[in-house]
């Protein structure tokens, strides 16, 4: 990710061992920015000097692009992960450019959500995945700002959403994982049986460790709930693993032996598909696809949720709103059931 910063100053000082250090300032005569420019740490150093300067260098200080400055020196912001982080800097320079000047005072009329709404459905109209993201992050800023008494209403409290995340009917079927397998390096179809036979993110699965893996059994963290999931590994992908050189920390590698980035994966997995032919299908409806194939299994919804890290209740609605009432496959599963239990009985009562 790349952020255009303006107006900020740099200085070469001669340190007292002679050698040199450049040192970064937020204008010309203001405050010195700590870390590395581009670091987590820089953009937020450089967001909290903004919203600090004098009111005669930067007009009003009531206003949206304070509250946003205020936020990102906030703990509630600094205690995100590093991603979130810089994904959170990201959009709230776009919720600054758009909405900076903005008085505080305004956000008591209600006029103000329908702005807040237009904006995302502006936004929505390239990524409704991003508008959502960024609705979030502007709601996130103005709960924490009223939570400290700095603004008395929330007015992107309860806005929806304009991405539908179910999917419904998006689970890779067996002529798309062919297709697939027969397009995808080694290394990509690794990740894709990851995914299937343990149900988890794609982050997840890219920072597992070779130490969480002990040859029988998958010990994870996952980043963003915080659930700790142990994963017994099926036969099928032990014999993968086991047959997979050790040649990084992670498991999963690029052609070169090194760990993926989350944008070089994407990357490569995006032309896997389009060489393979595969449209519609994502990285994370293989999430989709293992529920679904442990329920085949005749797993029960707890156990499926052991494994996979949702709760009962996401495991249930995905089962029931998404995928189980499509699956042909079930509904065939059911009737040889019908039939082991009841096909003698009735055909005694014909005899």
């Amino acid at each position: 990710m790349r952020v255009v910063l303006k107006g900020i100053d740099s200085r070469v000082k001669r340190l007292a061992d002679g050698s040199t250090r450049v040192y970064y300032y937020a204008w010309r005569g203001g405050p010195r920015l700590e870390g590395s420019p581009g670091s987590p740490e820089f953009l937020a150093d450089y967001y909290r000097a903004v919203a600090e300067r004098p009111v005669e260098r930067r007009g009003k200080r009531e206003t949206v692009e304070a509250l946003v400055g205020a936020y990102l020196d906030s703990q509630d912001f600094l205690k995100l992960r590093d991603r979130t982080r810089a994904d959170y800097l990201k959009l709230t320079k776009a919720i600054v450019k758009e909405f900076g000047d903005m008085p505080q005072s305004a956000l008591s009329d209600k006029r103000t959500r329908g702005e807040f709404l237009d904006w995302r459905d502006k936004l929505a109209k390239k990524s409704p995945r991003q508008a959502d993201y960024a609705w979030v992050v502007l709601a996130r800023v103005f709960s924490w700002a009223k939570n400290r008494g700095k603004i008395e209403t929330n007015p992107c409290e309860k806005g929806g959403r304009t991405y539908d995340g179910a999917r419904p009917d998006k689970v890779w079927r067996d002529e798309e994982e062919q297709a697939f397998r027969k397009k995808a390096s080694t290394q990509l179809a690794l990740a894709y049986d990851l995914a299937v036979w343990t149900g988890q993110r794609q982050g997840d699965l890219l920072a597992l460790t070779w130490t969480a893996y002990d040859g029988e059994k998958i010990r994870l963290r996952q980043s963003k709930t915080g659930a700790y999931v142990v994963i017994p590994v099926f036969s099928k992908l032990k014999a993968l693993l086991d047959a997979t050189p050790k040649r990084a920390v992670t498991i999963l590698t690029t052609q070169a032996g090194l760990s993926w980035t989350a944008d070089g994966f994407r990357a490569s997995w995006g032309k896997a598909l389009v060489k393979a032919g595969i449209r519609g299908l994502t990285f994370n409806d293989l999430r989709g696809t293992a529920v679904l194939r442990f329920a085949l299994s005749g797993c029960t919804v707890p156990e499926i949720a052991t494994i996979t890290g949702h709760s009962i209740k996401d495991v249930q609605s995905i089962l029931d709103a998404h995928y189980l009432h499509r699956d042909v496959e079930l509904a065939e599963s059911a009737v040889r059931k019908l039939e082991a239990r009841f096909g003698n009985r009735s055909r005694e009562h014909e005899d």
